[in-house]
């Protein structure tokens, strides 16, 4: 098969993030147990109930590409740009044309321009329905940020944005994996994009009763993954783009390996448009698919990086599945929610947890889930999450998961390189 004899590798990381706008600010972030949470200043949100997310702060286009250009892209393209710029600086590739020309790119987006579509609506019924900015549907539409990332650096491959909700970041990745397997291309750009932080998405979500909004005198405490006091989600943005690449061709360049990407899982529930299926057992086949892919044995596994929302149906819903998948080695599995501390990304959610692997496995480290100050043991939620503080541990294997509206679930299995 070729995945036994085409090993795929990181070399090259990008983030922007609520808690930071490099892979270095958000990583000495989630390791100090710093949440992203504020008020929100994307917007006026004096009509809205939910007052808080975690928003991208000061984060300047320019700083990633020309003024003129940015000013033709939704948020979330902006970041993708960014994302893809530092990764491909980092990994080396940056000036290499010879290897940009073949190298593909794979975005996870969730929704996209969202803030594009309210803001032109506005602008459509103000004027009578006469008048609309031009660029309008170039901005808002979702593979505008794959688009943007192959016309900046003269990427030549296929160009696909994966649309799975909140699993597209984790299954933009897994499909980039296969790819470089097959022998397609060795090198591609995967990752993730999103940014919704506009009243439209905020009333949306707040309409399904998703969105936590207790928490307005100290919003740093309103992601509470698997705590009794949880009360929904907060909305997250930012890109997170990973440099996928055949180990031999990043051998032979003398690349910096961060990771191997061993494996990599999904199923749909086929049960509900925004509930996961209660018994668990649809959302563990994308866990158990990832394991076997990757050849490891669930006690092989250090740490897990939880989809955890910090909703009542995702916490215990996960936990059923990890015990399903795992059996007793679940007990011993150290788990967080860095969503704690970043909120929840959508698209982007699946690829900042795979950096956020890939970091835990360098550095050795368990990040926190934080806010976590009584576990809700009577939801069903029994198992390790690493409350409110981190842990120096040696990880050789690394693995998180994702499950979107729809049923979409989508796991990935990171290893050590040695």
């Amino acid at each position: 098969m070729a995945s036994e004899t085409r090993r795929v590798v990181v070399t090259g990381l990008g983030c922007v993030s609520p808690v930071g706008n490099s892979v270095d600010e958000t990583w000495a972030a989630v390791k100090a147990g710093k949440s992203g949470v504020t008020t929100i200043t994307h917007y006026d949100n004096a009509n809205f109930k939910v007052k808080y997310a975690a928003e991208v702060k000061n984060f300047n286009a320019a700083d990633y590409m020309d003024s003129s250009a940015a000013r033709k892209m939704a948020l979330y393209s902006q970041y993708a740009v960014a994302a893809a710029k530092q990764a491909l600086d980092d990994s080396g590739l940056i000036d290499k044309k010879d290897v940009l020309e073949d190298t593909a790119v794979y975005l996870g987006v969730g929704i996209g321009g969202l803030e594009v579509t309210e803001n032109t609506m506005k602008a459509y019924f103000d004027s009578n329905q006469t008048r609309m900015p031009p660029l309008t549907i170039p901005e808002l539409i979702p593979n505008e940020g794959a688009g943007n990332i192959s016309i900046a650096f003269g990427l030549h491959g296929a160009t696909h944005t994966i649309a799975t909700a909140c699993a597209s970041g984790t299954d933009a990745i897994g499909n980039a994996l296969d790819q470089i397997r097959n022998g397609r291309y060795d090198v591609i750009l995967a990752g993730g994009a999103e940014s919704t932080q506009c009243g439209y998405a905020n009333l949306g979500f707040q309409m399904l009763h998703a969105l936590s909004s207790k928490w307005v005198d100290d919003p740093a405490k309103a992601s509470r993954p698997f705590d009794k006091q949880r009360d929904g989600f907060i909305m997250g943005e930012g890109s997170t783009i990973l440099v996928l690449e055949e180990y031999e061709h990043a051998k032979a360049r003398g690349a910096k390996i961060y990771a191997e990407v061993a494996g990599y899982g999904a199923s749909s529930d086929g049960y509900h448009l925004t509930a996961p299926n209660p018994d668990g057992v649809t959302g563990s086949k994308c866990m158990t698919i990832a394991l076997k892919d990757a050849g490891v044995k669930p006690e092989e596994v250090t740490y897990y990086n939880a989809h955890g929302t910090s909703t009542k149906l995702n916490d215990s819903g996960e936990t059923k599945m990890l015990h399903i998948a795992f059996g007793d080695a679940a007990k011993k599995l150290h788990i967080s929610s860095t969503k704690s501390m970043t909120g929840h990304c959508l698209g982007n959610a699946g690829s900042l947890e795979a950096m956020i692997c890939i970091k835990a496995i360098q550095d050795s480290y368990i990040p926190a889930t934080i806010n976590l100050d009584e576990v809700d043991v009577e939801g069903c939620c029994d198992l390790d999450y690493t409350p409110n503080k981190g842990l120096d541990l040696p990880v050789d294997v690394a693995m998180s998961a994702n499950f979107g509206f729809g049923g979409h679930n989508g796991c990935l299995v990171f290893k050590k390189v040695k």
